[in-house]
């Protein structure tokens, strides 16, 4: 097999810029293994970034303090004043089961499990927020 063109990305995942750091970082701890397979690849409760990789996906999750991004996004605002610009969507086989545990490691209720069939034949969510703010939607679904 040849290189790697260059331009080419070696992962894609998702990093939560979040302010209330220790919070966010027990909550994806105890929610992560146990709904997705991944695990603690980096970092604790004490640093400022958390790697959470799955064995096909590395990373598969990562946190940052804010505050550490801050200053490197020279005029950009990092605020959360901008509303929910983006969430968390994790497809799950028992929706109500993964908000048990969600909820269990400080996720707050939007909207509990339900049924939405405008979305397709036996598909479930439920919306919730873990423990900064950031929107994450449970759902299963046949497809």
């Amino acid at each position: 097999m040849g290189t790697r063109p260059p331009i080419l990305v070696e992962t894609l995942h998702t990093r939560l810029l979040v302010t209330n750091y220790v919070e966010c970082f027990r909550f994806y701890n105890a929610v992560l293994p146990e709904l997705t397979g991944a695990k603690l690849a980096k970092g604790d409760e004490q640093w400022p970034y958390a790697r959470f990789d799955v064995e096909f996906q590395k990373p598969y999750l990562a946190l940052m303090n804010r505050q550490v991004m801050t200053p490197h996004a020279g005029s950009a605002e990092l605020s959360r004043n901008g509303g929910d610009a983006s969430l968390l969507c994790f497809r799950v086989a028992d929706v109500d089961a993964a908000q048990a545990v969600c909820v269990a490691a400080g996720a707050t209720v939007v909207e509990p499990a339900v049924d939405v069939p405008d979305w397709g034949e036996d598909t479930r969510i439920a919306l919730l927020r873990d423990p900064d703010g950031n929107l994450v939607e449970l759902q299963s679904s046949p497809d």
